[in-house]
């Protein structure tokens, strides 16, 4: 693991628990925390690509209205959805 990946590390994790809504906030702060430290440089990239996005897209993505871009990566992305699905179980 270099410096520039743990730097990066920590810029997505600020990024995702400073997104704008609190809702956001909680689920990819949480993922974020859960699952950085794991992830190979390429999947952080394409995290920080997801990133760009907005709330509301990411969330309808989540719910599954909606496809998220290619450019996210099939394993990043259920990653994603697995982690935010758990959350949600009561």
């Amino acid at each position: 693991m270099t410096d520039d990946d743990q730097i990066l590390r920590k810029r997505l994790r600020f990024r995702s628990w400073h997104r704008g809504t609190r809702e956001m906030d909680l689920i990819l702060g949480r993922f974020a925390d859960a699952n950085l430290a794991a992830m190979d440089r390429g999947q952080l990239d394409r995290y920080g690509r997801l990133l760009e996005n907005s709330d509301p897209d990411i969330y309808n993505w989540l719910v599954g209205q909606g496809a998220p871009p290619n450019l996210i990566g099939e394993d990043l992305w259920r990653l994603l959805t697995a982690s935010f699905h758990r959350s949600r179980k009561p």
